[in-house]
């Protein structure tokens, strides 16, 4: 056994004690009744920071939710790693659907159950006791920062001008990630490309007040009808955007590149049955794996209105509402594609109703150069744990934060990570298999090393 696997044979009673310490903290950023929970999960942070060995480690205010920091200075003069995490989850809801209380971690099977213990709050934890026994060993040859953020779910609105605000204490030479995940837990992967990310809330007001549906229905226009067949004409038969201008940044990806990602290990059989459809579906011309890698989507993500309780109430709603979101490659502008929208959605709305779109977030796509020493010191590590060389994907998901990283701090960022589909992250029931929690740890040991070898 090598001394890693020792040290978290040893050690595994009080990491996992640890971890469930954080997440019992029901750090849900988009809920304003959890604000405190922030700062409790800010503290938790800097406490444990602070105990795997880092030299300082504060915690910082913005307009929104705080950001822990932390740092190990071994020597100026040595590359420095930037760790980027996050601490907010997704809320819970539906709540009824969970086998376990979210915010009780409990241990099945072989995994961790809880919201948070894949994303991100295992999967940040992994860098903490990865720290931790290179600190202890005295095997750090790399000067360390963690930057642990709580907005990330909400699209990291206030982290930007942090970082602009903080950019000295900040400078690094790469920011390791770890907030995606592996094809299976046999396969390591590399994230190299994420998808950007525009998002929306929709309204359409009909009469000044929820009406009799028998008594105005079929002469009132009703608002759910309006906005179901608006966001039906996003989208023709073959499945593409109907907007306008929405496909003219998108970069068509060579035939070369996507036979290259058609080697990705993939049974459609298998995601089907993994997630309980019979067929899938998605733009005409394009595999499964290339609609979610390199082609932008359109979703909602949200719908309500009228009466939604038990039983039956017959009334034409005022209002209906929706929650809009496209993915979008790395060539187009969230904030461009965000404009658009809301101008072309509001244009096609019928004179029987008022239509209101108000952006809600968003944030650009990123793409990792494979050629990078960090890169390739992760491809390293992953070999080394593994026992194969990590497939390079690109990942359907966001990290809107990412590209802000390059254009405020003008550091690259190397996506490492250890969650699997099967995780659940976002829905009920999440999970995070004990094993990958462990791998992880030893893999980002392992980083370390490469990274400080390839650099001498």
């Amino acid at each position: 056994m090598t001394a890693i696997k020792t040290y978290i044979e040893e050690n595994k009673d009080r990491f996992l004690d640890e971890l469930f310490g954080l997440i019992r903290i029901p750090s849900i950023s988009s809920i304003v009744a959890h604000k405190e929970d922030m700062y409790k999960a800010a503290e938790y942070w800097k406490k444990s920071l602070l105990e795997a060995g880092a030299d300082r480690a504060e915690v910082y205010e913005t307009k929104g939710n705080p950001v822990t920091y932390g740092e190990k200075i071994i020597d100026p003069t040595l590359p420095t790693v930037l760790i980027y995490a996050h601490m907010d989850v997704m809320p819970v809801d539906p709540i009824k659907l969970w086998d376990s209380p979210p915010f009780e971690p409990e241990i099945r099977n072989g995994k961790i159950w809880a919201r948070g213990a894949d994303d991100d709050k295992g999967q940040s934890f992994m860098h903490a006791k990865a720290f931790e026994y290179v600190v202890k060993n005295n095997l750090l040859n790399v000067n360390v920062k963690f930057m642990i953020e709580g907005e990330e779910e909400v699209g990291s609105p206030n982290l930007p001008k942090w970082c602009q605000d903080n950019k000295e204490m900040l400078q690094a030479d790469i920011i390791l990630v770890s907030d995606t995940g592996m094809i299976d837990p046999q396969t390591p992967t590399i994230t190299t490309g994420l998808r950007g990310l525009s998002y929306w809330e929709v309204e359409v007001q009909g009469p000044n007040r929820d009406l009799h549906s028998g008594l105005f229905g079929g002469a009132v226009a009703n608002p759910i009808n309006v906005l179901a067949k608006m966001i039906a004409s996003m989208t023709d038969e073959n499945n593409r955007v109907t907007m306008p201008g929405f496909y003219d940044d998108v970069i068509e990806v060579s035939s070369e590149e996507r036979e290259l990602l058609g080697r990705a290990p993939f049974e459609i059989e298998d995601y089907k049955t993994a997630i309980g459809v019979k067929q899938l579906a998605g733009e005409k011309g394009y595999t499964t794996n290339e609609r979610t890698g390199i082609r932008p989507s359109f979703d909602v993500c949200g719908i309500w209105g009228g009466y939604t309780d038990e039983g039956a109430k017959t009334v034409l709603p005022s209002k209906a509402f929706a929650k809009i979101s496209t993915r979008l490659v790395p060539n187009q502008d969230n904030e461009k594609i965000s404009v658009l929208f809301k101008e072309y959605f509001e244009s096609i709305a019928p004179k029987s109703v008022k239509v209101t779109v108000t952006p809600l977030h968003g944030g650009q796509g990123y793409v990792c150069p494979i050629d990078l020493t960090a890169y390739q010191a992760a491809e390293k590590a992953l070999i080394q744990i593994f026992g194969k060389r990590p497939i390079p994907v690109r990942s359907g998901g966001s990290i809107p934060i990412i590209s802000a990283f390059e254009e405020i701090l003008g550091i690259k960022s190397v996506l490492m990570g250890f969650g699997l589909e099967s995780d659940a992250i976002h829905s009920p029931n999440e999970n995070f298999p004990l094993e990958q929690f462990f791998n992880g740890i030893e893999s980002l040991v392992a980083f370390y090393t490469h990274f400080a070898e390839m650099n001498k």
